[in-house]
């Protein structure tokens, strides 16, 4: 998997954002208004997601390219090299479990709106 298309799965989620609010080499996705995944732009390719604290290290224990968040919280977040030996439907999983992470720590009203779109 490259970064075009973890952009692209991103993208094809309902109400997902892209942004660079931290400069130019890290392009950012969020769901109303609330970062559920990070890309630095620059080789090694490699994205932070979100991760229930159990999974995340599970996930650590599993595969050598999947490390705590590289500068978010580790217990929450995984950086995942995507050059590697993960299989992409493994990478797509882990970017799902990152969204609906954030969709459901959204408020009522906002989790409301989403699913109306």
């Amino acid at each position: 998997m490259d970064i075009v298309e973890v952009r692209e799965y991103c993208l094809s989620k309902k109400s997902v954002e892209e942004g660079m609010p931290f400069g130019e080499g890290v392009l950012v996705y969020k769901v109303i208004s609330i970062i559920f995944l990070l890309i630095p732009v620059v080789k090694p390719y490699r994205i932070n997601v979100k991760c229930d604290p159990e999974t995340a290290v599970e996930l650590r224990e599993k595969y050598d390219e999947v490390e705590p968040g590289y500068h978010m919280n580790k217990k929450h977040w995984n950086t995942v090299f995507l050059e590697g030996k993960i299989p992409k439907k493994e990478l797509y999983k882990m970017i799902d479990d990152s969204y609906m992470l954030i969709v459901k720590s959204l408020l009522l009203k906002d989790r409301k709106a989403l699913e109306s779109n």
